[in-house]
């Protein structure tokens, strides 16, 4: 009888067929997987301000109180007032040890804004302050309401235990930015007075894509 195994050409073959058979399932499998990842790409808003849009997407599951927040301004539709109005860039921030970059706005301005929330730290969410992160500016633990900011490059002291705020609890982070990153950085290079942008920028509205 022909011994298969016994012939180094056919056995070298037959292992190659094995390899790339192989190859071809994990990619067929990959290929899936990133399919399965566009499908659960959700939670999706469009910020439309005066020089362009920002697209983000919020985590209800893993910071549930700061995005039910969100979803409420989003909800009453009141952008009356609503604006980035700060930027935080190294060279405007004289007197902080610890600089970070942001860009700062508001839902609503004064009486519109809804009561503070409570505080939903980093290190309980897993959403940490990286390039493009949205999170929530406050005073004390507990006070953050209708001011926002949006992370250009990663920012580590805003995270829990970080040394930007004193209090080391960090900021409620709960989005990120997948689209318009070009504006975020565009509204950070505005002419500033100390932080205060000279021109405000308006936020038109905020809307619900998927």
């Amino acid at each position: 009888m022909f011994n298969f195994f016994k012939t180094p050409a056919l056995v070298f073959g037959f292992f190659c067929l094995l390899v790339l058979n192989s190859s071809f399932k994990c990619k067929e499998k990959t290929g899936a997987e990133t399919t399965v990842q566009d499908v659960e790409l959700k939670h999706i808003y469009t910020i439309e301000t005066e020089v362009g849009d920002i697209v983000i997407q919020v985590y209800p599951k893993k910071a549930p109180i700061t995005v039910k927040n969100f979803q409420q301004y989003v909800e009453n539709e009141n952008f009356e007032g609503a604006s980035f109005y700060r930027v935080v860039r190294v060279d405007n921030q004289p007197v902080n040890p610890k600089k970070i970059e942001v860009i700062q706005g508001n839902f609503v301005a004064g009486d519109l804004a809804l009561p503070p929330i409570v505080h939903e730290t980093t290190n309980n969410t897993g959403i940490l302050h990286k390039n493009g992160t949205v999170s929530m500016a406050r005073l004390a633990p507990g006070t953050a309401s209708a001011a926002f900011f949006i992370c250009i490059n990663d920012q580590p002291e805003l995270d829990f235990e970080g040394k930007r705020n004193p209090d080391g609890q960090g900021f409620a982070a709960f989005g990120k930015v997948i689209e318009g990153m070009d504006i975020v950085k565009q509204i950070q290079s505005g002419e500033t007075d100390g932080q205060s942008l000279v021109k405000e920028i308006k936020i038109k509205r905020i809307y619900k894509l998927k």
